[in-house]
């Protein structure tokens, strides 16, 4: 575990401030791009998997459960859901038949790129707004924030 001087209450205080804006923020950017997307915009836990499968094209479910920290039965019904919608297709195994690999399709492509660049044109527009002294803090704090990611999905024990 990496030293450090910051005292308990200061990294409770930290703590406690990203627990309280990092869903909000979350929220926020849901909200914008669920009134600028044409399409029926998919379910956050549907777009972290065809983002996944998008990063990772010919994934299984089980791989893409352990990488989304969900459960694989979980998994399977967004699947059978995003392959029903069209967005996703399953691909058997050629050696193990019980195994699937999932690829996004065309118009799956299309609307992932379409909600992340969305996304962005929000962030930066929000971004715009803000003073040189908080971008350069944001900026800085991405790093930390990646760090901090990797540690939440792979917890030391």
């Amino acid at each position: 575990m990496p030293e450090h001087s910051a005292s308990v209450p200061d990294l409770d205080h930290v703590a406690a401030g990203l627990v309280a804006c990092l869903p909000t923020l979350s929220r926020a950017l849901e909200r914008h791009v669920d009134q600028d997307f044409p399409h029926p915009k998919p379910s956050e836990a549907q777009l972290a998997l065809l983002r996944h499968v998008h990063a990772h094209d010919g994934v299984t479910v089980r791989e893409s459960a352990e990488a989304l920290l969900m459960k694989p039965n979980n998994v399977s019904a967004l699947v059978r859901q995003l392959t029903e919608q069209g967005l996703l297709e399953r691909r058997q195994d050629t050696a193990d038949k019980r195994v699937a690999h999932l690829h996004l399709t065309s118009t799956a492509r299309r609307e992932v790129a379409e909600v992340n660049h969305l996304m962005g044109t929000h962030v930066a527009r929000a971004l715009r707004t803000m003073t040189e002294g908080e971008l350069d803090a944001l900026g800085s704090a991405l790093g930390a924030l990646v760090s901090l990611n990797r540690s939440l999905h792979h917890p030391a024990h």
